[in-house]
């Protein structure tokens, strides 16, 4: 059901409901949250007061998301104490918090984490820090901590009506097409293999140690639906699985995915399909990046105004909590905030900045926590999957937070539903982001095809917005130029947030993190050893 439909629908229900038919039970209750936008939306127009104190630190951490908390670990790490991190909203972690309630902790944003492959050594590093990755880092195939391991049954689709295991469509699918998946699936492993003469995959994780041959970086010029057609793929299922893999990497789908950006997704990683995960999604890993910081993280700091100097840069902050501004200066700036708040904070930004920023797009995405008095049904009356996709939605489907602990015995659980609003026009997505009943109401009404016992269940729903939640990557934006300036970063000033690769992975804020602090190190004379 497309939401024009479902809005009509719900409109000749309340209807006939005026004209005297049984009312629908209302809507269970729920909080609708989201990233800071009052506080962030101050800066179209900056009415802050004037600084009163003044602060002196070596390094100032603007953003407190994993490429913030990545750098404040790496400069922690390397014995750098002398930082401070600024924190827009109350706690750090970006897209990487939780939310809890008496049944479970939950995530409001990622959700997972993919074995990481060896390029991956700052994520692996800390892993192995965290007692999750157990022995040698560097090890192609290290042991993970159980815990962490997703357990089995990770996933299932629900289409034409039943659940099957996996994601790649397989009920009534001819033999023709399943052909193709297994093309498909060797064209996959062949690009995972492939190495250039200096040694480099064909598509890495850090993007930036993938291969430079002329022939992969023109896939960036072409989206990844025209790269299946042009390969001679023309199998449905093939076609929605890719569909699918791009709006839950990237927000965006296929149509609009440069074609680089979706091999990646499938080519850059070992093929094992195992994933580390917790009730609360990714914000464990947020936390373990966050120790390092304990002391130096300044929440509710919204930094409004920046100028660079030679020898120093002078970052004003206003306090929310407070209600005051403050003076940071700082002789090293890290950037770990989203690039199109740029215009909005630095004084005379580079042109070339904002050229750059100009041709960037964000999707933002809903997310959705329902508690449930008990688990909803299969239809065979097996457990669910931590992943349940539905094959006809909009959304991406819902995984279970009590998957991990195990517990098939009845009892209240938390899901959590997700959807990216890439379908939607700029002003649509706005209008759509202010209306929590609206959205319990589409939430339920997707999840009532494979569940129809949904609404009975659910005690209450909770509504997480991300308006940018992350960069897209369109074709021409993963190897077009326009992000060599913040990946080279300057004087005084590196940039650290995920927006710098294109791509809105947990390994690459990592790694854009760790980068800016070693080359903020190097500036500073701090010795240390690399972790990438």
């Amino acid at each position: 059901m497309r939401r024009r439909e479902f809005l009509a629908a719900t409109s000749a229900a309340a209807a006939l409901a005026a004209c005297g038919s049984k009312a629908a039970p209302p809507l269970p209750p729920g909080t609708f949250s989201g990233a800071n936008d009052v506080l962030g939306h101050r800066l179209r127009k900056p009415d802050f007061p004037a600084p009163t104190e003044t602060r002196r630190v070596t390094v100032a951490i603007v953003g407190g998301g994993i490429g913030g908390l990545s750098a404040a670990w790496k400069l922690a790490r390397a014995g750098c104490d002398d930082f401070l991190l600024l924190e827009m909203d109350s706690e750090a972690g970006g897209n990487s918090r939780a939310g809890r309630n008496e049944v479970s902790a939950h995530p409001l944003g990622a959700h997972y984490l993919p074995l990481p492959p060896r390029e991956a050594r700052a994520t692996r590093q800390l892993l192995a820090e965290l007692g999750v990755l157990q022995g040698d880092p560097d090890a192609a195939h290290p042991a993970y901590d159980e815990k962490y391991l997703c357990h089995a049954p990770q996933e299932r689709l629900y289409t034409n009506g039943y659940w099957q295991d996996g994601l790649w469509p397989t009920l009534g699918v001819p033999s023709a097409e399943r052909a193709q998946y297994v093309r498909f699936q060797e064209h996959v492993a062949e690009l995972r293999r492939r190495r250039d003469p200096a040694g480099r995959r064909a598509f890495a994780l850090p993007l930036a140690l993938s291969s430079r041959d002329p022939k992969l970086l023109a896939l960036d010029r072409i989206t990844m639906r025209d790269w299946l057609l042009g390969a001679g793929y023309t199998a449905p299922g093939l076609f929605w699985l890719v569909d699918y893999a791009c709006r839950d990497d990237y927000g965006t789908a296929a149509a609009q995915t440069s074609a680089w950006a979706g091999l990646h997704y499938f080519a850059c990683r070992d093929g094992e399909g195992q994933v580390l995960t917790a009730p609360e999604g990714n914000a464990w890993l947020a936390r373990g990046l966050a120790r390092a910081a304990a002391g130096r993280v300044q929440p509710n700091a919204l930094a409004f105004r920046i100028e660079q100097g030679r020898k120093e840069n002078v970052c004003d902050v206003y306090l929310a909590a407070e209600n005051r501004s403050i003076r940071v200066v700082c002789r090293e700036l890290v950037w770990a905030a989203p690039l199109f708040l740029i215009p909005h904070v630095f004084v005379a930004p580079r042109p070339r900045w904002l050229a750059a920023i100009r041709s960037a797009e964000y999707a933002p995405w809903v997310v959705a926590n329902l508690t449930l008095s008990a688990a909803p049904q299969t239809r065979a009356g097996q457990p669910l999957a931590w992943d349940n996709v539905l094959h006809d939605s909009a959304a991406l489907g819902y995984v279970v937070a009590t998957h991990q602990q195990l517990r098939y015995a009845p009892g209240p659980t938390v899901i959590t539903w997700y959807r990216a609003l890439h379908e939607e026009t700029a002003g649509r997505q706005h209008q759509l982001l202010r209306d929590r009943d609206a959205w319990a109401a589409e939430v339920l009404a997707d999840l009532a095809r494979p569940h129809p016992e949904i609404r009975e269940l659910a005690t209450r729903i909770d509504i997480h917005r991300h308006a940018h939640a992350m960069i897209r990557p369109l074709p021409g934006r993963l190897w077009g130029g326009t992000r060599r300036d913040f990946e080279r970063g300057g004087a005084g000033i590196q940039f650290a947030h995920a927006d710098v690769s294109g791509l809105s992975l947990f390994e690459e804020a990592n790694y854009r993190g760790v980068l800016a602090a070693e080359r903020t190190l190097t500036r500073l004379g701090v010795s240390f050893a690399s972790s990438l």
